[in-house]
């Protein structure tokens, strides 16, 4: 098997989750995004503030929210892995795709313990 199929197998799924978040561009420190809706250990999709943010695929951001069923508040940076402008039928907002580059392995591991109470985010539509 393949290395790269290897990395598609192991790769955490991500979960259907509706939290609040702040998402910050690195380079002006401006709020681009404030609600999760999907969640794994290695990134997340959410919702941006509209089409008025130019915000460019590999640009950093830091991420902050709170762990679903727990106090603790998760701080990460990560980078835009895709933009979702809107374009397509199926799009129904704008948003983003981001991974993770530097998170705690203490938030990684209370993030896959809690995300199994959620669905698989393919099995849910998102409106």
């Amino acid at each position: 098997m393949s290395e790269s199929i290897r990395n598609r197998l192991a790769r955490p799924i991500r979960r259907s989750v509706r939290i609040p978040c702040q998402v910050i561009r690195e380079r002006d420190f401006a709020l681009v995004a404030r609600h999760v809706f999907d969640l794994s250990e290695d990134g997340m999709f959410v919702r941006s503030d509209g089409p008025r943010k130019c915000v460019l695929t590999g640009e950093p951001m830091i991420v902050t929210f709170r762990a679903p069923f727990s106090q603790r508040w998760i701080d990460a940076e990560a980078f835009v892995a895709r933009v979702v402008h809107g374009r397509r039928p199926s799009d129904s907002w704008h948003g983003l795709a981001l991974a993770f580059e530097h998170i705690e392995i203490g938030a990684r591991r209370l993030l896959h313990r809690e995300l199994e109470w959620y669905a698989p985010a393919a099995e849910i539509a998102r409106t």
